[in-house]
């Protein structure tokens, strides 16, 4: 099995989950490698391109896309697994719009503090010794940080004949902002419409956890992912699986919500594939997993809930080992 390679038109970028037509039929089992641009949609290349239409849309956070995929129907799961990320450029960039990231007033709350500066950072990739470099902009201050490329923007259609920013994380996935959606990881979402409708983009070379500033080093990339439908298996918040976690997401306002929708879903997962009852799955999760923030500016916030594999007490295999059958599938496709 080979991949199939797709490279989007300016015109074909699309800024919505839902309201589009696909730009590619997919079937279940190919291998997908798709250009994908940076944040800013290519435009910021210098600190004079700093402009009123930073912080608008849709000029913000362009996605390749959306697939089809044949076989997908509303009450699948979609398994996507991320076979590599490589940046298309070798350079990153990023940047601190006045109102928007957790320094920013905000633009409902513009009057109570001094905007923050308009600044542009950019990262040199040097991706044969892996690394990403961290320059001050007013001092000779630099260090070297891993190369670690992850997909800030990653989903499916919404469904209910909605078309939904890319600039919201959601049940469908969307701008989850997680530096665990990296290569290696299995992210699996739940089918709303007939085909899914899979779009990508927003790619980073790293991210901290909570990116507090507006984006993380941008870039534009190819990346490969090999995709799955499971029939019949609804999956109703976006979940990961690596080789080591399984990590449940949640996406709302307040914050607390985006906790309770994670834990409350890693439970549920923990105690299906341990046959274990609500309480003792709830308890299992509380004394051996972790949170994360993901995507903490947008109109929605991510929370990550996660576990250890090894601890949980013989586990059946996560969506019939949809996870490992995806790495074969990427093996043979290189």
């Amino acid at each position: 099995m080979g991949k199939i390679g797709h490279r989007p038109a300016e015109r074909q970028l699309a800024y919505t989950f839902g309201g589009r037509i696909p730009v590619a039929h997919l079937r279940s089992g190919d291998v997908l490698e798709v250009y994908t641009e940076d944040c800013f949609g290519g435009r910021l290349r210098s600190a004079s391109d700093l402009s009123p239409w930073m912080p608008e849309t849709p000029h913000l956070n362009p996605v390749s896309g959306p697939f089809l995929i044949e076989e997908a129907e509303p009450g699948d799961t979609l398994a996507i697994h991320i076979v590599s990320i490589v940046p298309a450029r070798d350079w990153g960039v990023s940047a601190t719009p006045p109102h928007i990231g957790a320094l920013g007033s905000g633009v409902r709350a513009v009057a109570l503090r001094t905007p923050v500066e308009n600044r542009v950072w950019f990262y040199e990739i040097d991706r044969q010794a892996g690394t990403v470099r961290f320059q001050s902009t007013r001092t000779d201050h630099a260090i070297d940080l891993p190369l670690e490329p992850t997909i800030g923007t990653i989903g499916g259609s919404p469904g209910r004949l909605e078309a939904r920013s890319t600039m919201v994380p959601d049940f469908y996935g969307g701008k989850l902002d997680i530096p665990e959606a990296r290569a290696g990881t299995t992210l699996y979402l739940g089918v709303n419409v007939h085909g899914a409708m899979l779009a990508l983009g927003d790619g980073y070379a790293r991210q901290g956890h909570g990116q507090t500033c507006p984006a993380g080093v941008a870039i534009a990339t190819v990346t490969t992912v090999a995709i799955e439908v499971i029939k019949g298996w609804q999956t109703n918040w976006p979940r990961l699986e690596t080789d080591l976690d399984l990590t449940s997401i949640g996406c709302a306002r307040p914050l607390d919500d985006a906790y309770r929708i994670a834990h409350q879903d890693l439970v549920s997962w923990v105690g299906s594939l341990a046959g274990l009852e609500m309480l003792d799955a709830h308890q299992l999760v509380s004394q051996a997993g972790r949170t994360a923030l993901g995507n903490v500016r947008g109109a929605n916030y991510t929370l990550l809930a996660a576990i250890r594999r090894q601890l949980v007490p013989h586990p059946a295999a996560a969506y019939d080992d949809a996870h490992d059958r995806l790495k074969r599938t990427a093996a043979s496709a290189r």
